[in-house]
């Protein structure tokens, strides 16, 4: 005889934990990160420069948002915590190794220009406790710079760290203005850069000419990523350009779409170009759907379009 198992199993879930966290500015990079308020005591407002334990030590850092509490989800695991408020000695101190990296950074690109290395220097820092001073540089491609790191490394009697950045990250560094009239999102709130493709930009209608949808790094602008995931959805229930439908005035060919207004533009024989809304035409869904993955993508100028996706 089988006994069964009358034992009641309770399903274990686990508490989820939550943090209170601080966002931290790193001038420098203007890299953005969450750190953990251990010290429940202190009082921390935005524009604070705190001390931070990061992979690196110990750094500076500028708060950006007051302190809130997050979900474990929300966060990348394990967090490092806020140490305390800079004291006026360490903002002295930070400061005074800004002015030094501002000199260093003058030797390096004289260094760069004695060994006509093909490279374009950024930014300059050391870290906080000195032990290492990095060089932020961009280049099309490999550089050896062993020489160069070898007369840097003999003159400051220190590590010597040269750091190959994408032109993204020295848009982010240099900061500017962009086709928008504001501050570049990645200065202002940009942390990771997505990836962005041409296709996005097609699919929104866009100008596909290198000078309307490239920012001032030269690649594809990363706000073409914000309102796509809306657009993709949308397109699902719209026909392609240049593809026949079906409505009460007839067949044509459609001239445009407007995806999140929920309308298009048909060209009807002998009446010309008629606005519907999406209801009102029928039309082959998976032509459409082939005809949007498969149409060209050509620049309007014949630029070459490969290097906007380039990262």
């Amino acid at each position: 005889m089988i006994e069964e198992n009358t034992e009641n199993t309770e399903e274990v879930v686990e508490e989820e934990k939550f943090y209170t966290v601080v966002g931290v500015i790193f001038e420098i990079t203007k890299k953005r990160y969450y750190f953990e308020v251990v010290n429940k005591d202190e009082v921390y407002r935005k524009g604070d420069k705190v001390l931070v334990d990061t992979v690196r030590g110990q750094e500076i850092g500028v708060i950006y948002n007051t302190p809130m509490v997050l979900s474990e989800k929300l966060l990348v695991l394990p967090l490092k915590p806020v140490l305390k408020k800079a004291s006026e000695e360490e903002i002295k101190k930070y400061e005074e190794l800004r002015k030094e990296a501002e000199k260093a950074q003058i030797i390096c690109k004289e260094k760069i220009a004695i060994h006509k290395l093909p490279m374009k220097l950024i930014n300059t820092e050391f870290t906080f406790d000195k032990t290492k001073l990095i060089f932020y540089f961009t280049a099309e491609g490999r550089i050896d710079f062993r020489d160069l790191v070898k007369d840097l490394a003999t003159i400051f009697k220190l590590r010597i760290e040269l750091r190959q950045i994408g032109v993204r990250d020295e848009a982010r560094i240099l900061g500017d203005i962009g086709v928008c009239g504001k501050e570049l999102c990645c200065r202002t709130f940009i942390n990771k850069f997505n990836s962005v493709s041409i296709k996005m930009a097609r699919d929104q209608g866009l100008v596909i000419n290198p000078s309307k949808i490239s920012g001032v790094c030269g690649r594809l602008l990363c706000c073409i990523n914000y309102e796509y995931q809306q657009y993709e959805e949308a397109l699902k229930s719209f026909p392609a350009v240049n593809q026949m439908v079906k409505t009460e005035k007839g067949e044509g060919k459609v001239a445009s779409i407007s995806p999140l207004n929920g309308f298009l533009y048909v060209d009807l024989p002998n009446i010309g170009i008629t606005k519907f809304d999406i209801e009102e035409v029928k039309f082959n869904r998976k032509e459409a759907k082939k005809l949007q993955n498969e149409s060209p993508i050509v620049s309007e100028d014949g630029s070459n379009l490969e290097l906007l996706e380039k990262e």
